[in-house]
């Protein structure tokens, strides 16, 4: 019995964690590649909303409530929460 080289489509698994030299790119957990980044450009980043770039960093915007230990957040106007 012989060993025959084979190849498979993996494309959609491939998973890329964005670092501050590149994209480094994940199979199942596991790293198998990497992407490198122009260096000393700006990256355009196209975003969904609530979403943003700067630089090569991308953050999330959300709503938090200002007190430490609030209880309660978005009651209407009837006390209903």
């Amino acid at each position: 019995m012989t060993l025959n080289p084979k190849k498979a489509e993996v494309t959609d698994r491939v998973v890329g964690r964005l670092n501050e030299s590149g994209i480094e790119l994940f199979l199942d957990g596991k790293s198998i590649g990497r992407m490198k980044l122009p260096e000393g450009t700006d990256i355009e980043f196209a975003m969904e909303p609530n979403y943003e770039s700067s630089g090569r960093k991308i953050y999330q915007n959300y709503s938090a409530p200002d007190q430490k230990e609030a209880r309660y957040t978005d009651c209407d106007e009837g006390g209903w929460c």
